[in-house]
């Protein structure tokens, strides 16, 4: 059995929002046994005792929408390409992540998938608990970073093969021809989610509060707008109790708009994301999504035409600017990026918070939320020399 002791620890309080707490110890195995005052815990009992230095304990991020990191991309179909981001995340703070497709030629997606599959079994870094399926039912009209060419009409049939392996899938509600597949997708615990699309307001909302599907991709991007008279999917997205994704990147969205966000939509329908391409973790110059050319420089990466197509981000970074931008403490970020997901996932059982019999997946980080230390099932994974 381990002990941690000297940390501050990020835990759920009465009310289950997450708040610092100071004074306690955490015993784990791969799981967390217990968290209890310091007073009563003999340390030589203890295999092993790590001290965190008053560093923070936070439970371990879970990135729900990101492409690829570390050189790799989701969409190579490759497991040595899966277990590279699976070792590269926990030194951004990710133990649980779901790798993202793209809208490319389908049989692709496919072998995609089934590389997921075989990658959920892995207990090689942070861990897969399934795909993002982004596209290919999207609009042509907003589909950014996306290959037009490979857009398609919507067919569960497409993906029912996978339905153990598929989590958030996202579309464009004004291109369904019915709600058929939404309900196919429900019933199989599949998450539906609105983005790449041309939908006005009465449509977006109708698909939120009458078919349930309440998930936005992220917002603000690839999506209609907020207007004064035209509410667009960002209205409606605000104006309901649907999850919405937000890059916090400071390119994709405003530090403004970011802060303004966290005023309407209470903590549980915010999920903080990456939407990393393979250059996440590398130096500027040129590299591919989805089978376009991606030129990257700074936090800025690019199609041909300009068009953003996903960041650079790491998680650890979105926290720290989503905190600094919406004006709230470390534990109030944090929750976006663990409890929040956890939840939308039916996770929350074994993951996304520091309880006993949870998962002993967490981070010894500082207040800039710079990672020096990660564990995934109770194991040193990664840690800053």
């Amino acid at each position: 059995m381990k002990i941690l002791i000297n940390g501050k620890f990020i835990i759920p309080d009465k009310y289950g929002k997450f708040a610092v707490k100071e004074n306690l110890v955490m015993t784990f195995n791969d799981k967390i046994q217990s968290i209890t005052s310091i007073e009563n815990v003999d340390l030589s009992a203890f295999d092993e005792v790590i001290d965190a230095a008053g560093k923070y304990v936070s439970p371990g991020f879970i990135n729900i929408h990101i492409h690829g990191c570390a050189g790799f991309d989701t969409m190579d179909a490759e497991f040595n390409s899966l277990t590279s981001m699976q070792k590269f995340l926990p030194s951004t703070g990710v133990t649980t992540f779901l790798p993202t497709t793209m809208t490319m030629p389908f049989e692709l997606v496919i072998k995609a998938l089934r590389v997921i599959r075989e990658g959920m079994k892995s207990k090689v870094g942070a861990r897969i608990l399934g795909a993002n399926v982004e596209g290919p039912y999207i609009s042509k009209k907003f589909k950014g970073a996306q290959d037009e060419k490979f857009i398609k009409i919507a067919n569960f049939e497409d993906i029912a093969e996978f339905v153990d392996v598929v989590r958030i899938i996202t579309l464009a509600p004004e291109e369904l021809k019915d709600y058929n597949f939404v309900k196919d997708c429900h019933n199989n615990n599949i998450i539906v989610s609105i983005g790449h699309t041309a939908a006005d307001y009465d449509t977006a909302i109708d698909a939120i509060n009458n078919h349930g599907v309440r998930h936005i991709t992220h917002l603000f991007n690839a999506q209609t707008g907020l207007h004064h008279r035209k509410p667009g999917v960002v209205g409606a997205a605000l104006d309901s109790d649907a999850v919405v994704e937000l890059i916090c990147d400071n390119v994709h969205v405003h530090p403004v708009v970011q802060r303004l966000v966290w005023k309407v939509k209470p903590s549980e329908e915010i999920v903080l994301i990456t939407d990393s391409l393979r250059a996440c973790g590398l130096s500027d110059g040129t590299y591919t999504l989805g089978g376009q050319e991606v030129n990257v420089k700074g936090e800025l990466a690019t199609l041909a035409d300009g068009t953003l197509a996903g960041s650079v981000a790491k998680m650890n970074h979105v926290v720290r600017n989503f905190m600094l931008n919406a004006k709230i403490g470390i534990a109030e970020a944090v929750e976006l990026v663990t409890k929040s997901p956890a939840v939308e996932l039916k996770a929350y059982d074994h993951l996304g918070s520091l309880e006993v019999g949870k998962a002993a997946d967490f981070l010894l980080l500082d207040g800039d939320c710079e990672i020096h230390s990660t564990f995934i099932r109770g194991k040193l994974c990664y840690h800053h020399s």
